[in-house]
């Protein structure tokens, strides 16, 4: 694992413990699909193929993160999407 790769998954890393649990929201993909939040599966991502062949399978995770948002839009959902520090509000029923 290259420098840029550690640097990354550990500011990854960092956002998941210390930001994300303060936020009071969760992913949009994660609520609308089940299995990872964004942030794991880039992470997930930038560890097993580093940085620079992670950038194009990110950017279709966070655009696959805002099209959930937008479906959720449409039910009664509440909540904001967690795509790349752009609030996408959704609501979000528990």
């Amino acid at each position: 694992m290259g420098p840029a790769t550690r640097a990354a998954d550990a500011l990854i890393r960092l956002y998941e413990q210390r930001l994300s649990p303060r936020k009071g929201w969760t992913c949009a993909h994660l609520v609308a699909h089940g299995g990872q939040s964004c942030s794991a599966a880039v992470r997930d991502v930038v560890v097993s193929r580093g940085v620079a062949r992670s950038v194009v399978p990110t950017v279709l995770r966070f655009v696959a993160c805002y099209q959930a948002a937008n479906m959720l839009a449409a039910t009664q959902v509440q909540g904001v999407c967690c795509c790349g520090g752009i609030p996408i509000p959704f609501r979000f029923r528990r």
